[in-house]
């Protein structure tokens, strides 16, 4: 979880999209190597 402050500056802002950007594709990357994703009827299934 990213927490944003009204106090962030838009360059702060950015830098922390860019590092949450990083992290939820390689979870998605070793989730999908898991085999815990599914792609079903236009819908994504993820097992826990």
């Amino acid at each position: 979880m990213t927490r944003v402050s009204h106090r962030d500056t838009v360059a702060d802002l950015v830098e922390k999209g860019r590092d949450l950007e990083k992290v939820v594709l390689s979870r998605a990357v070793k989730w999908h190597l898991q085999h815990r994703i599914l792609s079903y009827n236009n819908r994504t299934v993820v097992f826990d």
